[in-house]
């Protein structure tokens, strides 16, 4: 039996069976790979509220709300485990994945190879991680931590060429492979467009009921990885027509920008590739991050001594500058400074709210955070103030290109290079993506696979 939640329930956990509820709250802290730990898959805590936090604006230097949802509260610790769960569970209930026989493939630079291989173990499945050699040690020991292995391939975080070619030779070679690949799954598009995109909506209203912004989004930021979170944009704007969906890469490694390639240490985002699932006619803006200016404002928060200085100097309360130091990682800070720099190129200002993700947190990244003392010595206060002033008052609106029809135009052409001439999708493939009823088309396809689902449990219990 899939014991695991529909759409429906993970953004909205109180629909799960109350009984079931109530096993999976118990079990998130008493036996975290329990697979009754599927039904924590959501934005939401135990009473139903959403998992995020409004930035003080002592941190952000701008008048504009930017308000993060904080993925840190997941199983295995990232929203990704939502994608791996939806892509694997839509491979089960159509027969294209048997947990009894095959093998599952994720390939990933951290978060969604982690995801994968906790959902895999706690569906029953055998997985295999791919991912580069140069991603945190952290990210290494908690796969293998949830009883998958991980295969290491060449170069860091924009070296996903190498993560294909392994698939390529490991499905060669078994003929019970399956691979789950998150920049191409439409589950991982689903997740994030259905689950996170109306997470942030109800969000909207319940901040303005508490008198936080004017009740809509002004715009959505993600920095793309696999360009699944940002499927979120997609959701909002069909609400709120207005809203900006803001993408962001780093400045090491500008693709979408400006064809540029190169290595960066902002691990999760900017793969030197256009996914398949990105749906670049929606986007309003490219925005790039600089991986040094990330990794820099993760030091300041992570650092006690310099926390410190954010309450005494800066005056933030002690207990937001406490939270602040737990729920995000090195693509955080690039989604932060994304949306500081996304009020200050629009002009956002007072009653506008920017929301944006905090994908994992402080945990995956000890052992770079140790480098950064090692190179730049700890913060002492001084160096605190130069790290708030420079890297977060200090944003800058360079690097930033407009979705103009003509650049989006490019976006998606630069798919090509990838999924037809290496991963085998066809021009007709291609050119269909830009009619936006195929987009639409797979947002509709949520209600047939919760249907799914709730036909399978029920003929499981009939037979009990």
């Amino acid at each position: 039996m899939i014991t695991g939640p529909t759409f429906e329930e993970m953004l909205h956990p109180n629909k799960i069976a109350p009984n079931v509820r109530a096993k999976a709250s118990a079990a998130r802290h008493d036996n975290p790979l329990d697979p009754i730990n599927l039904f924590n898959i959501t934005w939401r805590d135990e009473h139903d509220q959403i998992y995020y936090i409004v930035l003080p604006k002592e941190l952000t230097g701008i008048d504009a709300e930017i308000v993060m949802l904080y993925a840190r509260e997941f199983p295995s610790g990232s929203h990704k485990v939502g994608a791996a769960y939806s892509v694997l569970l839509e491979k089960v209930l159509f027969g294209e994945v048997d947990p009894k026989v095959h093998t599952l493939v994720w390939p990933s630079t951290g978060n969604y190879g982690i995801g994968g291989a906790w959902v895999g173990g706690r569906m029953g499945c055998n997985s295999l991680v791919v991912l580069p050699e140069g991603m945190s040690r952290e990210r290494f020991e908690r796969i293998e931590s949830y009883g998958a292995h991980a295969i290491k391939t060449y170069g860091s975080e924009s070296n996903v060429k190498e993560i294909y070619d392994e698939t390529h030779r490991l499905r060669n070679s078994d003929p019970n492979i399956r691979i789950l690949n998150q920049f191409e799954q439409m589950g991982n598009y689903r997740f994030h467009y259905h689950v996170t995109g109306n997470t942030v909506l109800e969000l909207a209203a319940e901040l303005h009921a508490r008198g936080i912004g004017n009740g809509k989004a002004a715009a959505f930021v993600s920095a793309m990885g696999s360009a699944g979170t940002i499927a979120a944009g997609d959701r909002i704007k069909q609400v709120f027509p207005d809203a900006r969906t803001v993408g962001l890469e780093p400045v090491q490694c500008p693709t979408l920008y400006n064809n540029g390639y190169g290595s960066h240490d902002i691990q999760g985002i900017g793969d030197k590739h256009v996914t398949w699932i990105h749906n670049v006619f929606n986007m309003d803006a490219m925005m790039c991050i600089d991986d040094m200016e990330s990794k820099m404002g993760l030091q300041l928060l992570a650092e006690p001594a310099a926390r410190r200085v954010l309450a005494t100097r800066y005056g933030i309360d002690e207990a937001v500058v406490e939270r602040l130091g737990t729920i995000f990682g090195i693509s955080s800070i690039c989604n932060m400074l994304g949306a500081i720099k996304t009020a200050k190129f629009y002009k956002f200002g007072k009653g506008d709210v920017i929301y944006t993700i905090a994908t994992d947190a402080l945990d995956r990244y000890y052992s770079v955070m140790g480098d950064m003392a090692a190179r730049f010595g700890t913060l002492d206060e001084a160096a605190a103030v130069g790290r708030v002033e420079g890297v977060f008052h200090g944003v800058r609106t360079d690097w930033a290109q407009l979705g103009t029809p003509e650049a989006r135009q490019r976006w998606h052409n630069l798919k090509y290079y990838t999924w037809v001439e290496q991963q085998g999708k066809s021009v007709e493939e291609l050119d269909a993506q830009r009619d936006p009823e195929w987009w639409i088309e797979h947002q509709q396809r949520v209600s047939a696979i919760d249907a799914r689902l709730s036909e399978v449990r029920q003929a499981e219990i009939a037979k009990i």
